[in-house]
């Protein structure tokens, strides 16, 4: 009888204890605008990248010398076509200029990189006000990266993206110093 009144407390402990612990529900948005927008309009434009997380410090590698980046979303010359450009400061002080293609999946998160036929991209919500967090996966490595209107958001908003992907078995966590002055986005 003990041993039956022991495991019952035991269990309804381990059902309180899972409950403050649980990882909070992320929404995908979806890469379809509404109205029968071709595009999502609320995406493009301008975005600071905040933080990043994954499983491993070597996921997160591609990133350390990174003091800022500013990427521009923009519409891409063909349809289901979004083109982002990038402006990278590196801590040395550099400028370093990106582009990527995606291309988008009609009603589904996905964007494929183009000429990275190995490597997913999916858009998911933030509760961050202006922000947005995406995950990454690729040829041997999977993270998450936060990003946001602002250079410099709520702090708030970084300690609920790392409380989420934590809770996403990402042990390594980078925050971008971003102590220096972004570099100019050059016009296209």
């Amino acid at each position: 009888m003990f041993h039956q009144i022991w495991a019952a407390l035991l269990y309804l402990y381990g059902i309180l204890l899972n409950s403050f612990y649980q990882c909070p529900e992320h929404c995908q948005l979806t890469t379809q605008g509404v109205d029968g927008k071709e595009f999502p309009e609320p995406h493009l434009g301008q975005w600071y990248f905040i933080a990043g997380a994954a499983p491993t410090k070597e996921d997160l590698a591609t990133f350390d010398p990174v003091d800022n980046i500013v990427f521009n979303m923009a519409t891409g010359s063909a349809p289901m076509q979004l083109q982002l450009h990038a402006t990278i400061r590196t801590k040395t002080g550099s400028c370093v200029p990106r582009e990527w293609i995606y291309h988008l999946t009609e009603g589904s998160t996905d964007l494929r990189t183009e000429g990275r036929p190995d490597m997913k991209t999916k858009l998911f919500s933030s509760s961050c006000p202006g922000g947005i967090m995406l995950k990454e996966t690729g040829q041997g490595y999977q993270r998450f990266l936060l990003y946001n209107r602002s250079p410099h958001p709520p702090e708030k908003c970084v300690e609920e993206f790392q409380s989420l992907t934590s809770c996403l078995d990402s042990k390594a966590f980078l925050l971008i110093p971003r102590k220096q002055e972004a570099c100019k986005q050059s016009s296209n």
